[in-house]
């Protein structure tokens, strides 16, 4: 444990302020906002520094470090309720390690431990990164953030040996099932593998180092009471069932063996039947709502590409409304899913190399990278909505739609030969009506496939025409401006005068259906104040009137 005044006369006495530490005089009190800041930008620095902790100091006088004393939360409730307010609006939840206080020279001290950001993980406050600049605060730049991420990248978690543990602490049910699976992806060695003694094939396949359990080891063979092993990290994969209004229904956890436990989560999921009318038959097609094929994948992809240091769980939520989430803790490290398609190829950089190179020699999982293009592929060719991937605040989210949204619109685009996967994809977020970024709108534009400004934009005349939805593209086109300016001025030369709800009455079904009702009523007042700029209608006794 430590000796906090000890460790103050060493602050005082061995460092001057640094990127690393820093004091404040903080007599009174001090600003909420700051502290967050300086928390952030501690934590990062310390990760750039190669150190296990920064420290932030109140009672300090910054400059010839003399102790004033602070009066910054006299209460002790006060002062500890600050470590839950600071993981409010911090990466993950990350807080202060411990808050200290001490008497110095007869005058109250508090110290802040601030533990150093994890490797691969950046800590942001309000959703901002901060760092130093010498003395000052400054926004962390892009090259410190992208070494905090590399460190990660590059220091595999997977492959640490769990000091202690043996092979008594693994399974043998997954040990056998992991060499039936081996077996399957070599079957030229089935003869010899089966003459192997657990020690020898857990090294072979990549899982043990010679003979060392490794953390990738207890992870997918280990028993549930092993899992100590890879403390503070954890080994949990949640289910969770919600009704049609989104509130939990019924939930499931599992730990390690994850090998055994990802076919337990699969089924839990209820894979019901799901038909659908396909165009130019009066026989509906019967499928599973959810192909096997890709529960499987976006699961393991899940095991695989976990950030275990942040000790979060995987999640997997499934609706009654037919969808599915899977949920991983990390960032998402080929960027985007357009590189991965555009790739086609296994990505450079992993989070769990030893992991993922065991879960393939296992079956468990593609070649890193071609699972996912085969998700979009199956999808594809059930018609089904593609797989939506969400990157955002270091998780990685993938929903699954187990219905068609519109059986009409995804089998002629399916059928279109000049299609590629990725145009596709984007034309399905238009379907969805999600936000495309300027770049995507620009491509699809370019290439004549969208129409609209950004957010609202909808298939172009050219891809109606070829899927037979000239009456849906119309809706969603609607009449232009100027022909809905002239509809007001006709209104007016017939009936003389009228009031903004006669002309909502006459053009809201008019205008495009990419609009809200709301909308449509903004674009109607608008006209109304362009055609009085123009001067060619104006207000007279609540009414409105041409301008003659």
């Amino acid at each position: 444990m430590i000796n906090i005044e000890e460790k103050l006369e060493q602050l005082l006495s061995s460092y001057s302020e640094n990127e690393t530490l820093e004091f404040k005089e903080a007599k009174k009190g001090y600003d909420f906002k700051k502290i967050g800041k300086y928390f952030s930008a501690l934590a990062n620095e310390a990760n750039l520094s190669d150190r296990d902790e920064a420290w932030l100091i109140f009672g300090i006088e910054d400059k010839d470090k003399s102790v004033v004393g602070t009066g910054f939360r006299n209460s002790l409730q006060d002062l500890h309720n600050l470590k839950r307010e600071i993981a409010e609006k911090t990466t993950n939840g990350i807080t202060f390690r411990e808050i200290y206080e001490v008497r110095k020279e007869g005058k109250r001290v508090v110290l802040f431990e601030i533990p150093s950001a994890p490797k691969g993980v950046p800590i942001a406050w309000s959703g901002h990164y901060y760092g130093r600049d010498g003395e000052s605060l400054s926004p962390l730049n892009l090259e410190e953030i992208e070494r905090i991420r590399k460190a990660h990248i590059e220091e595999d978690w997977s492959i640490g040996i769990c000091h202690g543990a043996t092979i008594d602490d693994l399974s043998e049910k997954a040990i056998d099932m992991a060499r039936e699976w081996f077996i399957k992806k070599n079957p030229k060695l089935k003869d010899e593998v089966l003459l192997w003694e657990d020690k020898t094939f857990l090294n072979k396949a990549k899982i043990t180092i010679n003979g060392q359990i490794t953390r990738t080891a207890i992870l997918l063979l280990g028993k549930s009471e092993s899992e100590h092993y890879l403390s503070p990290a954890i080994a949990k994969i949640s289910w969770i069932l919600k009704d049609s209004d989104n509130m939990a229904k019924d939930y499931e956890h599992f730990s390690c063996p994850f090998l055994l436990n990802a076919d337990a989560v699969f089924n839990k999921i209820r894979n019901l039947k799901y038909r659908y009318l396909m165009e130019g038959t009066l026989f509906p097609e019967e499928v599973d709502s959810y192909d096997p094929y890709v529960i499987r994948e976006a699961l393991n992809n899940c095991i695989a590409h976990q950030d275990y240091l942040l000790g979060a769980k995987i999640n997997v939520i499934e609706s009654e409304n037919s969808w599915l989430i899977f949920d991983n803790s990390g960032s998402f490290i080929p960027k985007s899913i357009q590189n991965v398609l555009n790739a086609d190829a296994p990505s450079k950089e992993y989070r769990n190399r030893f992991l993922a190179e065991a879960m393939v020699n296992l079956k468990m999982i593609d070649t890193i990278g071609s699972g996912i293009i085969k998700m979009f592929k199956i999808q594809r060719n059930r018609f089904f909505p593609l797989p939506e991937y969400e990157l955002e605040n270091n998780e990685v989210k993938l929903r699954i739609e187990g219905k068609v949204l519109d059986v009409k619109y995804a089998t002629k685009l399916a059928q279109m030969p000049n299609l590629s996967l990725e145009d596709i994809i984007l034309l399905d977020k238009v379907q969805k009506k999600k936000l495309l970024s300027s770049e995507e709108a620009r491509y699809l534009r370019s290439k004549s496939l969208i129409e609209g400004k950004r957010p609202n934009l909808y298939i172009s005349s050219m891809v109606a025409s070829q899927i037979n939805q000239e009456d849906d593209y119309m809706r969603l086109k609607g009449i232009d401006d100027a022909y809905a300016k002239k509809i007001m001025i006709d209104y007016l030369k017939k009936f003389k005068k009228a009031k903004k709800t006669n002309f909502i009455n006459v053009l809201i079904d008019k205008l495009p259906d990419y609009l809200n009702e709301v909308q449509k009523k903004n674009k109607i007042k608008n006209y109304l104040q362009e055609l009085r700029k123009e001067g060619l209608i104006k207000m007279e006794k609540k009414n409105w009137i041409l301008n003659k």
